[in-house]
């Protein structure tokens, strides 16, 4: 992999020269920001090599390793720039999916370059084949036809940018409806879970009005036992008492019977 090749960026679609649906617009910042940012890298890569020729001549290299500090750190913050405008432009719908993931995948090689120039300056040019491939296939890089003609699928292909923004603001009021439908069913859902609720707290009632009831009827329940009890008890002494009234009348007509 080259370390400062950078692919050319994505055009607008349908803003080709010579389309019908061509216009003129404003200079998106995100593009501008990552040619520069292929520019540093670039220059990065061919101090490197002169920092790696000069120290082969013997020569001071103190110069050129603090404009290589500077310019790697410069690339840094635009590495991180163009990550912030690209997260902005994507969160409010300025840029279709595909053309955000295109550009993802543009920065994603930005930071590889990246790393592989810190580490190509960190190991004070023991890296100069990766340097002289960079340098190489700089003007390649340059003329590289357009990658979004490679991967433009059938549905999206030949359609200029306010029809892809309204086919992309189509797919979000399908995406808007679909939410609305889970909405209202999470809404039936928690209806019905609160519905459940207050049954299961009049059931609850019923269950407590239940108990009480027990609870009642065995105390009536024990009351009436003891009072039979007692009935019984008392029935038991009465009938004793009447026997003994008999036996003692029965001795006593004995006792006063005349004897033939």
């Amino acid at each position: 992999m080259s370390l400062s090749g950078c692919r050319s960026p994505p055009q607008q679609p349908g803003s080709c020269a010579g389309s019908s649906r061509s216009r003129v617009m404003a200079p998106d910042p995100w593009l501008s920001t990552y040619d520069s940012t292929c520019q540093i890298a670039q220059e990065i890569a061919e101090k490197i090599q002169q920092r790696n020729q000069c120290e082969r001549n013997g020569e001071s290299t103190t110069k050129l390793t603090v404009t290589i500090r500077a310019l790697l750190q410069n690339l840094k913050e635009k590495i991180s720039l163009l990550r912030d405008l690209l997260l902005r432009a994507v969160s409010a719908h300025q840029i279709t999916q595909l053309e955000g993931d295109r550009r993802q995948n543009l920065l994603d090689d930005l930071v590889t370059r990246e790393r592989l120039l810190q580490a190509s300056y960190k190991n004070d040019g023991t890296e100069p084949d990766l340097i002289r491939s960079s340098l190489m296939t700089r003007t390649t890089n340059r003329i590289v036809s357009n990658p979004w003609l490679f991967e433009e699928p059938e549905e999206t292909r030949g359609l200029g940018f306010d029809e892809l923004r309204q086919q992309q603001q189509k797919i979000i009021q399908e995406q808007d409806a679909g939410l609305d439908a889970l909405s209202s069913i999470i809404s039936r859902q928690k209806q019905m879970g609160q519905e459940i609720g207050n049954e299961l707290d009049e059931q609850n009632e019923i269950i407590d009005d239940l108990a009480n009831l027990v609870e009642n009827t065995d105390e009536r329940l024990c009351n009436q036992t003891r009072q039979v009890k007692m009935v019984d008890k008392k029935s038991t002494s009465c009938g004793m008492m009447m026997v003994i009234v008999l036996l003692l009348i029965a001795i006593v007509v004995v006792a006063v019977w005349p004897t033939n």
